[in-house]
């Protein structure tokens, strides 16, 4: 008799079936419509529906869901209750975990994490070491690399991309096609748009960026571009 199991996204009970995990033990439940390989592993409560793709050493585990479109594959992990939607990609060692959620074509990939309630959609690629956490977004066609972290309230997005060893945190935005990176630190409730580039040790905060950039200059730390919201 076949096996029916309800993912709750609105289709109602499909056949399904709970996946043997490479270590013998029975994993959560798969749809019979994806695809789960014999050497990745589902945790008991995991779910992956709809026709995701979870392959190589990957595995997903916790309250975790993989669905839609989506692939896991690599070393990856995907725990705690977050979610890999749309036609989103998750590979590498990379980790996803807490409440984060990465959709639409998004990637993650290397030794990145995307944790806490953070996002990271669209087309957005997050790799490296980079960290995304807290409740930050990263989205459009922005990319976050190397060693840079994202976290807070902050959002990148647009065609920006943050790497190095910057950081880009509290209620901060970086977006157009600007570029943060080296030591820099993006923070408060700055703005940075444009073909911006924040470099060095820079630390740029605050709404009124004149007086910043100006002691920025004094340390002969460059925050230069066409333009920075807030000048």
């Amino acid at each position: 008799m076949n096996e029916t199991f309800d993912f709750e996204d609105g289709g109602g009970p499909v056949p399904a079936h709970r996946h043997k995990n490479p270590d013998g033990t029975t994993g959560g439940w798969v749809a019979d419509t994806a695809q789960v390989a014999e050497t990745a592993g589902v945790g008991p409560d995991a779910r992956v529906f709809a026709n995701a793709k979870v392959f190589d050493n990957a595995w997903v585990y916790g309250e975790a869901k993989v669905y839609g479109e989506a692939k896991v594959y690599g070393e990856a992990k995907v725990y705690g209750e977050a979610k890999v939607f749309g036609q989103a990609e998750v590979s590498g060692d990379a980790q996803v975990s807490g409440d984060a959620q990465v959709s639409g074509d998004a990637q993650v990939s290397g030794d990145a994490q995307v944790s806490g309630k953070a996002r990271v959609y669209d087309h957005a690629r997050v790799f490296g070491n980079a960290k995304i956490y807290g409740d930050a977004w990263v989205c459009g066609e922005a990319w976050v690399s190397g060693d840079a972290e994202v976290s807070g309230d902050a959002h990148v997005f647009g065609k920006a991309g943050v790497y190095g060893k910057a950081k880009v945190y509290d209620h901060a935005r970086v977006y157009g096609e600007a570029h943060v990176y080296g030591k820099a630190k993006v923070f408060g409730d700055t703005q940075v748009s444009g073909d911006a580039q924040s470099e060095s040790k820079a630390e740029v905060s605050g709404p009124n960026l004149r007086a910043e950039l100006g002691a920025i200059q004094a340390r002969r730390v460059q925050v230069q571009g066409k333009r920075v919201v807030g000048w």
